[in-house]
């Protein structure tokens, strides 16, 4: 059996998902293609065992998260995001401005908490899979889930007329 048998499927079949995580859990294209990237990298050194466990995307994700964490505390403090605009138009910037503020609510979560709403909210992971690709248990899942939509409760804006107007 070929070291590498398999993978290169993987990646396609895979790929544009795995960006999509990505990026919801960096906020940023290029970071989440490094992030990819990385991933990859790693899953490939480790190729044959990850296959044979059965769920190649879940190492994977698992293998984002922490990537992510790790760079999260080593540049802590060092990004600040720019204005926010005071108002979000009638047309169709709304909807620009509403995912920029998402973005940037999702960025203020400690990386634990951003990577299960990424999971739970975005991937449509259950509790059990959460848990599993990031080896807790499902009680820290929901208390997390919790915390973090408590959270991004404080930190989002509240809905306004203009915005439901927008929305609608």
């Amino acid at each position: 059996m070929d070291r590498y048998e398999g993978f290169a499927e993987f990646v396609a079949a895979r790929g544009p998902a795995l960006s999509r995580t990505a990026y919801l859990l960096t906020g940023d294209h290029h970071g989440a293609a490094d992030l990819v990237q990385a991933a990859l990298e790693r899953t490939a050194r480790h190729w044959r065992r990850v296959a044979a466990a059965g769920d190649p995307d879940g190492y994977v994700r698992r293998v984002m998260v922490n990537q992510r964490t790790s760079w999260w505390r080593r540049h802590r403090g060092l990004v600040s995001p720019g204005e926010i605009p005071e108002r979000p138009v009638a047309d169709e910037t709304a909807r620009s401005v509403d995912r920029i503020v998402l973005a940037r609510a999702l960025a203020d979560l400690p990386p634990r908490q951003r990577a299960i709403v990424v999971l739970r909210f975005y991937e449509d992971y259950s509790v059990a899979q959460t848990a599993a690709a990031l080896g807790c248990s499902a009680g820290t899942v929901k208390s997390q889930t919790h915390d973090a939509l408590a959270r991004l409760r404080h930190l989002l804006p509240e809905p306004t007329q203009d915005n439901e107007e927008v929305a609608g």
